[in-house]
């Protein structure tokens, strides 16, 4: 329940340590008092619960604040976001690598990631450190969005095109035991020309961590081109963007590939 604390935005915990230290919020804890102080919040129930918890281990409202004011501390001394880059190195400028963030991003995630991207190409190679985390953390839930096209003036039907591409990712490009649930725009297979494409380039970690980037997962985009990301370390942008792609596919407005 301690994530409810975390994940407040830094004036709402500022606001909270102040209440427990003045006795202002203080035994016992309910929703209108956390109301009160903090207003309306998603996470209500959740923080009550953790509050309670703290009082059932004897953790007084001061103790309480002097550990969020430390949390305060640490956390500013943390870079929320830093720019990412693909190109040419500038002399006397320094930048994190896009391949480096992608790569370690998928490293580093334990529950979940979600990966958003334009196109793709060589998927054996663009695909591996993911197929490889996915075989060797079984529990991983992997999510993938990217976008099908089809060739201009062709009269394929779209379940056929979207047949091929399913075809060509699994039996060709994706290099794992395991698959990622992948989905796509059905807006861009539409014959008389598209009404949208999926040109979201995103990576998810864990609901924590969020790299926006211009960079699709091609080598060229990964170490060549001109791109530019920004990576977030910020819980709550992080899982609103995870909220946003997830009403996508709750509403199917975008839809799952097939698999074999």
């Amino acid at each position: 329940m301690i994530e409810a604390v975390l994940a407040l935005p830094p004036h709402l915990r500022r606001r909270l340590a102040d209440a427990l230290e003045s006795g202002m919020l203080s035994p016992p804890f309910t929703p209108a008092a956390v109301r009160s102080i903090l207003g309306s919040i998603s996470s209500q129930d959740q923080l009550v619960e953790a509050l309670r918890e703290w009082e059932r281990a004897g953790v007084s409202g001061v103790v309480a604040a002097a550990w969020l004011a430390s949390l305060e501390k640490a956390s500013a001394n943390v870079a929320p976001a830093s720019l990412v880059w693909t190109g040419p190195e500038a002399s006397g400028l320094h930048s994190r690598n896009t391949r480096q963030v992608f790569e370690q991003l998928v490293r580093d995630a334990r529950e979940s990631i979600l990966i958003s991207s334009y196109t793709y190409f060589d998927g054996p190679e663009a695909f591996k450190v993911l197929a490889r985390q996915m075989d060797e953390r079984p529990s991983l839930q992997v999510t993938v969005l990217l976008n099908i096209s089809r060739r201009r003036s062709s009269s394929t039907s779209s379940k056929d095109v979207v047949q091929a591409f399913a075809d060509r990712l699994w039996n060709r490009d994706w290099p794992g035991e395991k698959r990622p649930a992948v989905y796509y725009d059905p807006r861009s297979l539409i014959p008389s020309g598209p009404k949208g494409v999926l040109h979201a380039k995103a990576v998810i970690s864990d609901g924590e961590k969020l790299f926006v980037t211009s960079a699709n997962l091609t080598e060229a985009a990964m170490d060549r081109n001109i791109e530019i990301g920004i990576l977030l370390r910020d819980r709550t942008i992080a899982q609103t963007a995870v909220a946003h792609f997830r009403a996508l596919i709750d509403q199917n407005l975008v839809l799952r590939l097939p698999e074999p």
